[in-house]
């Protein structure tokens, strides 16, 4: 599998996982005070950005098993939204060598039923996976527009977060709808008691993806998890409010 990966910086390794339909550049607002303390690792999912191999079983336990041959020794982990779930499957599979584990906005369940009532329904992403196959741009944008409502900056995040996930081409139509389907039928809850390393979630307080509610239940579903919630962010909290974002995770993985 030829992924895109690039390390910058130096001291410990931190590895930082991306959203669905996204690329690594989401996170670039974030570097450069990231790497003048880490050795931070960027990819781009399988069928994103540069990376144009896709999977032929696109399963959250493939997508895990693809990155974790980039995952340097007794690595820390970053990861947003969809990356979020890989970072805790990676954890999961290879409790030994992830030190400490960031969520930001990642919810262990994406999607509402009777025992999960904070999730999103299910007919949003039924719509979205049926509105790939007509036009993914425009279904991309559908969903960064989702992903920055209720942050105080929602449309500079919305123009930021377009211009990078085109940035380097289209994100393969496969990927996203595999990327869908993960989100769709994922349930990680019953694994989180397995967790052992440092945790910290981090979510945005008008999150309409990632409910407070279901943040608070998350963090008690992990024995070593702390919660901090950005006040007036969304969805995309290091890209609305870097300056309160950076200090938590950087005192965090420190």
């Amino acid at each position: 599998m030829n992924l895109f990966t690039q390390t910058l910086g130096n001291g410990p390794d931190v590895v930082l996982l991306h959203g669905w339909g996204m690329n690594a550049d989401v996170w670039e607002g974030i570097l450069p005070a990231l790497t003048k303390q880490f050795r931070v690792t960027l990819l781009d999912l399988p069928g994103h950005g540069r990376s144009l191999d896709s999977l032929a079983d696109y399963s959250l336990q493939n997508l895990a098993a693809s990155i974790n041959a980039f995952v340097p020794q007794n690595a820390m982990l970053v990861g947003w939204s969809l990356g979020g779930m890989i970072a805790t499957q990676l954890t999961l599979d290879n409790p030994d060598n992830i030190r400490k584990l960031v969520l930001v906005a990642s919810t262990p369940q994406f999607v509402r039923d009777d025992t999960w009532p904070d999730g999103t329904d299910a007919e949003v992403l039924d719509s979205f996976a049926h509105d790939l196959k007509q036009n993914y741009q425009q279904t991309i944008k559908r969903f960064i527009a989702i992903q920055t409502m209720g942050s105080e900056h929602a449309r500079e995040q919305q123009h930021i977060l377009c211009e990078r996930v085109f940035r380097h081409g289209n994100p393969q139509p496969a990927a996203l709808e595999a990327g869908l389907a993960i989100l769709r039928h994922t349930n990680l809850r019953p694994a989180l008691a397995k967790i052992t390393c440092p945790t910290l979630l981090i979510s945005g307080e008008h999150d309409s993806l990632f409910r407070r509610r279901a943040a608070k239940k998350t963090r008690t579903m992990i024995a070593n998890a702390r919660l901090s919630i950005i006040p007036n962010a969304g969805h995309a909290p290091f890209l609305s409010h870097p300056d309160v974002f950076l200090p938590m995770l950087t005192s965090f993985l420190s």
